[in-house]
């Protein structure tokens, strides 16, 4: 089951109808069906038999205003499109889709919804490490900040030394000098 699950459907096109609405990754009835190989109308109807199944947070309903947008960001349906956005589609949280698993009992559903689950996990392992390198990231430019500030200050203490050791000024010497001890001594 596993192997034909691979076959049956690239990453690529299932990661290409994830899309981001409402700050959370979902899927809309229609890709969905597509996918299940089922028209969109039986999988609504499906769902609406089971609503119980399907709260808020698993599944929703795109607003007039968040329809009328994702209409003008993509292709206007026609009517001789049944894959078309001509209704407000039900859209479909990672929770909803594997729910959609108890509701649409066919082998192929079960198989694409394993399939869906598994890119959502990855999706989410991705963020997950992606986060994690942006934090190492600003952790590693904090230090090199801070090591910035460290290097100018011995450089200025560098400059500093130099500067003292170019000002020096020649200085008296103070007691005998060599020369002069025989000379005392014969006075």
């Amino acid at each position: 089951m596993q192997e034909e699950e691979k076959s049956m459907i690239p990453d690529e096109v299932i990661t290409n109808k994830i899309y981001l609405i409402r700050n959370q990754k979902v899927m809309l009835d229609r890709d969905l069906a597509e996918l299940y190989e089922v028209e969109t109308k039986r999988l609504k109807e499906a769902v609406r038999r089971n609503i119980a199944r399907f709260p808020e947070d698993f599944m929703f309903e795109l607003t007039k205003d968040e329809f009328q947008n994702w209409r003008t960001q993509f292709a206007t349906s026609n009517s001789s499109d049944k894959m078309g956005l001509r209704y407000i589609p039900m859209v479909f949280t990672e929770q909803g889709v594997a729910m959609l698993s108890s509701v649409l009992k066919s082998e192929r559903a079960i198989a694409v919804n394993i399939k869906i689950i598994r890119i959502f996990t990855k999706m989410r392992q991705l963020l997950s490490d992606n986060l994690s390198l942006q934090l190492e990231i600003a952790n590693i430019k904090k230090k090199v900040t801070n090591n910035s500030k460290n290097i100018e200050l011995v450089f200025n203490y560098l400059d500093e030394l130099v500067d003292k050791k170019e000002k020096k000024q020649t200085r008296t010497q103070i007691g005998y000098k060599r020369g002069d001890t025989n000379k005392l001594l014969n006075e």
